[in-house]
């Protein structure tokens, strides 16, 4: 398939669904060879066939962005099989729990802190130093708005995401004369699986944040996906360290 990343390679995680699925089918519907990372095996099975039944090339390969030795196995193996690591959109995340900073349980600020945060970083340990090798690369890491303003009653997850927006700036600054910018995506309400499971548990909510968007409308995976890609593309030649909001004008009010 011919696009402006052919012959490249991109790792998308949380790449099963959602946003994750959106930015892999659109790195391949410009070229590139995707592989497909995600923890749960089913939902990205159906993603390789999504990107194989429109002519592209993609791969799965399990993996648990919390664990280390899984990252960096998921990192070995994209080298393996296609010989290279141009892109990365570090994207697997998790909403965690509805609580506050006194009732947030110990146990689900862990879990959403290891997924969102450290496996954001995790994954960046181990494809930095392969996109050193040939000379350069670009990294998207999924934030959210909740990364660049306070949200109550979401403590662990607004900590995990404004973390990734800190270490995407660090880290973007540390290798800025190496070839390798970093920016992350802040994604609004976005109708991803996470999103809608939010709705069905609080029926009025999807009106109610409708209503806040100075758009008047929810966003589409396919719109944050093609930001991602653009982020990696030449196009964004000297943008690095950036934490990008997709959000229909939220954070600008």
């Amino acid at each position: 398939m011919a696009g402006q990343f052919s012959d490249k390679v991109v790792l998308v995680t949380g790449a099963g669904s959602g946003i994750g699925r959106a930015s892999a089918q659109a790195f391949a519907r410009e070229g590139a060879s995707v592989v497909v990372a995600d923890v749960v095996a089913d939902g990205a099975e159906e993603t390789v066939r999504l990107i194989k039944s429109a002519d592209g090339d993609a791969t799965f390969v399990q993996a648990d962005v919390s664990q280390a030795r899984s990252v960096e196995v998921l990192v070995q193996r994209t080298i393996e099989i296609y010989g290279r690591l141009d892109y990365a959109h570090n994207n697997a995340g998790i909403e965690g729990e509805g609580a506050g900073a006194v009732s947030h349980s110990e146990e689900i600020w862990d879990r959403v802190i290891a997924i969102n945060l450290k496996g954001v970083w995790l994954c960046m340990k181990y494809e930095i130093p392969e996109m050193l090798k040939q000379g350069g690369g670009a990294i998207v890491n999924t934030a959210s708005i909740a990364g660049l303003v306070g949200n109550a009653g979401t403590v662990a997850y607004t900590a995990s995401k404004h973390g990734v927006v800190g270490l995407t700036k660090t880290v973007a600054l540390e290798y800025a004369k190496q070839g390798i910018r970093v920016n992350a995506v802040c994604p609004g309400v976005i109708r991803t699986p996470m999103v809608e499971r939010l709705f069905e548990s609080r029926p009025a909510l999807e009106a109610q944040l409708t209503a806040l968007e100075p758009m008047g409308r929810l966003a589409a995976p396919e719109e944050v996906a093609q930001t991602v890609v653009w982020l990696c593309s030449d196009a964004a030649s000297f943008v690095t360290g950036v934490p990008m909001p997709v959000d229909g004008g939220w954070v600008t009010r």
